[in-house]
């Protein structure tokens, strides 16, 4: 028995192995993947990223074909190098740059070479690619862009970079990707699933039919097709009226919370950033450091608020019951505080209350109105958390949630800020150092759409939803709690009525008299905002900034906006003159006023921005 017992081993060997291999060969497939590396092609099969259309099913974006000329490098064999970089219309030494930029990432895996040919670029380059083992073309999409505004709303697609792969495992070298605006933020929803084919190539490298019957391959799935809050048509009229000028634009759906349009100038046609044009079209706006078109200012501008702001320390000194709205002040022409200190008022009718202070814009009712506010407490530090604490209820020095990539915080300045300013002696100072926040003067600083948000508040009379972009994902409405949730500020709802007849009577009497819009009650406010910058360590006074603020109809509110137009004026001038137009297309569609818009159109303020270059020169000459 123990003679036997080597033989019965061997041979229960001999058959385990041999049914290994039979399972192996002729069942298992699993060891064939090993050899598509050798034998079979991965060709990805990239999905339609998914459509972008306007508030009103307008398609803002969809797609277009193209092709990228892939490398695998394990998988070339020695090559006529001047041809194919005569073919793929790159120099030598830029093809060389690239193969070796492939090796790096991997010899195993696909890299671009060359990508985005065109449908005739294709055509001709396709009838030579047998001749380039290694290399071989795949097609994709990229976007195409049926209006030609919205570039800051919209963003862009562009090859992933390391970092995006290495953060996200989805991605591969050549894959692309949203950058800013909504293709970034929505980048999950657009981009869809990536399907893979495998083909059998032959010696000439080319595919000859598909491996296993199709078994390993799977199906791309298109992306979801989004629905904006924009109106496009709103948005193109307002790009168009801030042509030659410097500012944003933010309209907002008040019941809603909707973007309606969002306008920053100067801008760009999305349609420069597609395809092998792009690069070097961001290249030339990422550099411009004057006009910096990238620039998103209705997101990422700050500004002092100007007079706008008047009608939040109208409610604060409400809510903090420091005044009535009966209470009546008479202005001299200025508001004396201090030894010799004054702050200047316009001329206008005496005396004034909380409904006709903010009609006329008395800036003298305004600073007792704030300087009262902080002075009902302790302490100034304790006047102005308070304040504060009333100001970010608004969403003023906080980002406000919207949804998109960009922003800024802005400024609403705490107790600790002024005492770092007014740290001698003992942190003293009071309610009279700060006085130019009353009329948004100071150091408060805010953003377009900030400004937007918080007259958005008052016409709702307290509450506000998030500003957002998004309306729908494939044709159901979003459910996103953030943008459905009720936010209320911390003023009770009475206190809002005699801050919006005043700026309905801005408009009746007051400081926009001139820029009613016929059949629609209105309620808006005029602002302007110094506009101080440095040049060769010297502070130079430019044109103030011209801002306005409004929303319609006054008890029905459908629409409210804010409008900041850089070195513009007065705050009726530019701004308020933009505002009107853009409410009169929004509620009307048609423009009756055509001498306003014409005034509009044919003006611009490009010298205006180019005074601080002169004033510059003649310094330094």
């Amino acid at each position: 028995m123990k003679k036997l017992l080597p033989l019965v081993l061997v041979s229960f060997s001999v058959i385990i192995f041999l049914t290994r291999l039979f399972y192996i060969q002729m069942i298992d497939d699993s060891y064939g993947d090993v050899s598509q590396n050798i034998a079979i092609r991965k060709v990805y099969d990239y999905p339609q990223r998914g459509y972008i259309f306007d508030r009103n099913g307008k398609l803002l974006v969809g797609n277009q074909p193209a092709y990228d000329v892939m490398i695998v490098p394990n998988d070339v064999k020695e090559f006529d190098t001047l041809a194919l970089a005569d073919l793929l219309n790159l120099t030598p030494e830029r093809l060389k740059d690239r193969i070796e930029n492939a090796i790096i990432y991997s010899p195993r895996l696909a890299s671009v070479v060359t990508p985005q040919l065109t449908k005739d670029e294709y055509a001709y380059v396709q009838e030579s690619m047998y001749k380039y083992a290694g290399f071989y073309i795949q097609k994709r999409s990229l976007r195409d862009y049926n209006v030609s505004h919205s570039a800051n709303i919209l963003g862009y697609i562009a090859e992933a970079n390391q970092r995006d792969i290495k953060k996200n495992a989805y991605y591969q070298s050549g894959d692309f990707i949203g950058r800013r605006g909504v293709e970034q933020q929505y980048e999950d929803l657009l981009k869809g699933t990536r399907g893979v084919k495998h083909f059998l190539r032959d010696r000439f490298n080319r595919n000859i039919k598909p491996y296993k019957n199709k078994k390993y391959d799977t199906i791309s799935k298109k992306g979801k097709d989004l629905s904006l809050t924009i109106d496009s048509e709103l948005q193109a009229y307002g790009e168009k009226l801030m042509k030659n000028k410097r500012g944003g634009i933010v309209a907002i759906q008040p019941k809603t919370g909707e973007i309606l349009s969002l306008v920053t100038a100067p801008s760009y046609d999305p349609e420069i950033l597609v395809g092998r044009k792009r690069s070097r079209n961001y290249t030339e706006m990422y550099y411009d450091s004057i006009s910096r078109p990238l620039y998103n200012r209705a997101l990422q501008a700050v500004y002092p608020p100007g007079s706008p702001f008047k009608a939040f320390t109208d409610l604060i000194g409400l809510e903090e019951n420091v005044m009535s709205p009966d209470e009546t002040y008479y202005c001299k022409g200025y508001y004396s505080y201090g030894r010799s200190a004054r702050m200047a008022c316009h001329h206008h009718k005496n005396p004034v209350d909380a409904v006709s202070g903010l009609a006329y814009s008395c800036n003298a009712y305004f600073a007792q109105v704030y300087r009262h506010t902080i002075e009902k407490y302790d302490t100034p530090q304790e006047g102005i958390e308070v304040w504060r604490k009333h100001l970010e209820s608004f969403g003023f020095g906080n980002y406000l949630g919207y949804d998109l990539p960009v922003g800024r915080k802005g400024l609403v300045p705490d107790a600790d800020y002024y005492n770092r300013a007014y740290q001698y002696p003992k942190y003293e100072w009071y309610a009279t150092a700060t006085l130019s926040n009353a009329i948004g003067q100071g150091e408060v600083l805010t953003t377009p759409i900030q400004l937007a948000n918080g007259i958005v508040a008052i016409a709702n009379r307290g509450w506000y939803i998030k500003p957002h972009i998004l309306k729908e994902v494939n044709g159901e409405p979003i459910k996103f709690e953030e943008y459905t949730k009720k936010n209320y500020t911390t003023i009770k709802p009475e206190n809002f009525d005699p801050i919006i007849e005043g700026m309905h009577n801005a408009y009746e009497y007051g400081t926009a008299r001139f820029l009613r819009v016929p059949g629609i009650e209105v309620c808006g406010k005029t602002g302007t905002a110094e506009n101080k910058t440095r040049i060769n360590g010297e502070i130079v006074q430019l044109e103030d900034h011209s801002i306005f603020v409004a929303y319609a109809p006054k008890d029905d509110p459908e629409i409210a906006i804010a409008v900041f137009v850089e070195n513009g004026g007065f705050g009726s001038t530019y701004a308020g003159r933009i505002s009107s137009l853009m409410i009169e297309k929004y509620l009307k569609d048609e423009i009756e006023r055509t001498d306003l818009e014409k005034w509009i159109l044919s003006n611009s303020l490009e010298e205006e921005y180019a005074k601080p270059y002169l004033i510059k020169e003649e310094k330094e000459n």
